[in-house]
């Protein structure tokens, strides 16, 4: 991809938004994460603005940040990309939303979805996954403590949007690599559950 101003100025906001703002059990900064995601588009051929819609995809989730204002200065392609990967994390009384219902809701949203905006979704899981897996090799089991849910529900969930990616983008590369990444992820888990019972 070549130097776009663009790209530079979501970049620069979401580093911004997200800057004190850490990966879940780790000090690692959460601006690792977005980065990942659109270089992950950028590598299997998705446009500068599927690119910037993964920079931006947790902007409005975490952050609190306005679609409105992602559309004015990034376009509304963009901002709709956006709006159809983030959950809403809370009802409308400001009290957090079960985590199942959330989850159930994003599959939703990726059935119905661009597909740009589902494969920002696995670029996301892509990152995720692969990240579970490095982090299960240097903490075991005590990883879990730090999410929602542990690995039965986390893996089911993972499965469920590798099996409608299979569905919307059928052959696609990014696809088989979801499917290495979610597979690589069953194997961790399985290697730490059985290290426990030893």
């Amino acid at each position: 991809m070549e130097y776009s101003e663009l790209y530079e100025k979501a970049l620069r906001l979401a580093a911004t938004l997200h800057h004190s703002q850490t990966r879940k059990g780790s000090d690692l900064p959460y601006i690792t994460h977005p980065v990942h995601v659109s270089v992950i588009l950028l590598r299997h051929g998705f446009s500068t603005e599927v690119a910037i819609a993964g920079l931006l995809h947790d902007v409005v989730e975490d952050q609190g940040y306005e679609l409105a204002r992602i559309k004015e200065r990034f376009g509304a392609r963009v901002a709709e990309i956006v709006s159809s990967v983030s959950e809403r994390k809370e009802d409308a009384q400001g009290a957090e939303r079960p985590w199942e219902t959330r989850k159930r809701e994003a599959l939703e949203q990726m059935r119905e979805a661009s597909l740009d905006a589902v494969a920002v979704k696995m670029a996301d899981a892509l990152h995720n996954a692969q990240c579970f897996v490095l982090d299960l090799c240097h903490e075991g089991p005590m990883l879990w403590k730090h999410f929602n849910r542990g690995p039965e529900a986390q893996l089911d969930y993972y499965r469920k949007v590798l099996q409608i990616s299979r569905e919307r983008l059928e052959k696609h590369p990014l696809v088989d690599e979801l499917a290495g990444a979610v597979q690589a992820l069953t194997q961790a888990t399985d290697e730490t559950d059985i290290a426990i019972a030893r």
